[in-house]
């Protein structure tokens, strides 16, 4: 899908002229005002500049289209025409944007970049990225919280990404359905409930039993990555030795799924594969969804009006703090556009605008200033839920992940092993052993 806007009739001077011209020059990118002038570049962005279309390539709801910020730049910036496009799987996009960085071209001028890659575009890709220490960005990039700034940094002080969002993981269930079946439906209880992933499981035993429609959770994947998203050390150790298949929280976390789906607690439906996934937010395949707060928006577009005040979110079983997801804006080497792209990623990432995004989306600020303008926010949609508190709590407590270069990989494997169990009969054990076969055959 191709978003494109003609140019706005609108002089404004933007947020992000201001934000480009208090930045340092580089050698990659020319500071947002060449001659030094606020007020030449501020001309320019009035309408005084060359005309600039910037393309944009992103996968699943960043929530910038949704929060009008592409009309708002454009308007703010009449020389700049954005072009949008998004990929819904990451697991899509990310191939298609390896075979273009590595060919040094057909990559947009702004490329987003899922967490579980970052490694790998900081190692294996480095220089496919514009340094953004080096530009404009630097004075921006203290900003954001340091596990996140240090997550986008090269071994030599790179820095190839700015920080969009950060994914403080909760459950997020449907309030009908938990009454349905007798189980709370206040947050505080629900979360008294569950004081461990057993009492989770034990909880969905009982919803089962009770004869509600619908399964408990989702998927035995989507259970999976919320489990793993509270350990620090997952698939690679500080070292950065793999160490996957002799972690005992990974195979805990796999063992915990797949339990839920030998006792048929999952509704089988891959997340964002499936094609009946999307349908089961409104339609009650599933009362229970572990839910980074990205996927706040995921279930209001997916459930509709008619889903609202249907929902409700509450803390990880046991007060246990995740992280799951998250992304940055990077621009690709090859960009003919770097200085402007690299001026469009300020903004987009810029407080005002990471506020705009979860007030739409749900998607949590990376930037420290909005985290904290967010602490207030409640969302009717989800019962009056307080989901700047509960999702900035969980955020302050969520562990700093160690990245690896493979970690999308691995995910992939092991989730789609867990789908051999809800959907085939595979034993756990043979399922195991199955995704340790599947990642040596990709990693060698």
């Amino acid at each position: 899908m191709i978003r494109h806007r003609a140019h706005a009739a609108v002089a404004a001077v933007a947020a992000v002229t201001a934000l480009a011209l208090a930045g340092c020059g580089g050698d990659d990118v020319a500071p947002a005002s060449a001659e030094g002038s606020p007020e030449a570049a501020a001309a320019d962005d009035a309408g005084g500049g060359e005309e600039t279309t910037l393309t944009v390539s992103l996968f699943g709801t960043f929530g910038y289209d949704e929060a009008g910020l592409f009309d708002q730049y454009e308007e703010e910036n009449p020389n700049i025409t954005i072009e949008y496009e998004t990929t819904q799987g990451e697991d899509t996009y990310w191939p298609a944007l390896l075979t273009k960085l590595n060919a040094g071209s057909g990559a947009a001028d702004i490329q987003g970049i899922e967490v579980a890659r970052i490694r790998t575009a900081t190692t294996e890709l480095a220089d496919r990225w514009v340094d953004l220490s080096q530009t404009a960005a630097a004075e921006q990039l203290d900003d954001y919280t340091q596990a996140k700034l240090d997550a986008a940094t090269t071994d030599d002080g790179r820095v190839i990404g700015l920080g969009t969002d950060i994914g403080p993981t909760g459950i997020c269930y449907r309030t009908d359905l938990l009454e349905e079946a007798g189980l709370p439906t206040d947050p505080a209880e629900l979360a008294d409930a569950m004081g461990s992933w057993e009492d989770y499981l034990e909880l969905g035993r009982q919803y089962q039993a009770s004869g509600a429609s619908g399964a408990w959770t989702d998927s035995a994947g989507g259970l999976y990555n919320a489990i793993i998203s509270t350990e620090q050390e997952i698939y690679y150790d500080e070292a950065g030795e793999l160490v996957y298949d002799t972690n005992p929280a990974v195979r805990e976390a796999f063992d915990l799924a797949a339990t839920a789906a030998d006792d048929d607690l999952t509704a089988k439906l891959a997340q964002f594969e499936d094609p009946e996934w999307n349908p089961g937010f409104g339609n009650g395949a599933f009362a229970t969804i572990a839910c980074p707060s990205w996927m706040i928006g995921y279930i209001k577009g997916q459930a509709g009006e008619a889903g609202s005040g249907s929902w409700g979110v509450t803390s990880l079983p046991g007060g246990a703090a995740g992280n799951w997801g998250g992304a940055y804006l990077g621009v690709p080497a090859s960009s003919e556009n770097q200085e402007e792209a690299v001026r469009l990623a300020m903004w987009l990432t810029a407080p005002e605008q990471q506020e705009k995004v979860f007030a739409v989306g749900g998607n949590f600020p990376s930037n420290t200033t909005a985290i904290d303008a967010v602490a207030g926010t409640t969302d009717e949609y989800f019962s009056g839920a307080p989901i700047g508190e509960i999702f900035g709590e969980i955020a302050k407590n969520a562990p700093a992940q160690i990245l690896g270069p493979d970690d999308g990989i691995l995910k992939n494997e092991i989730t789609n092993a867990l789908l051999t169990v809800e959907v085939n009969d595979v034993s756990p054990d043979d399922a195991w052993t199955s995704a340790q076969r599947a990642v040596d055959n990709q990693l060698g």
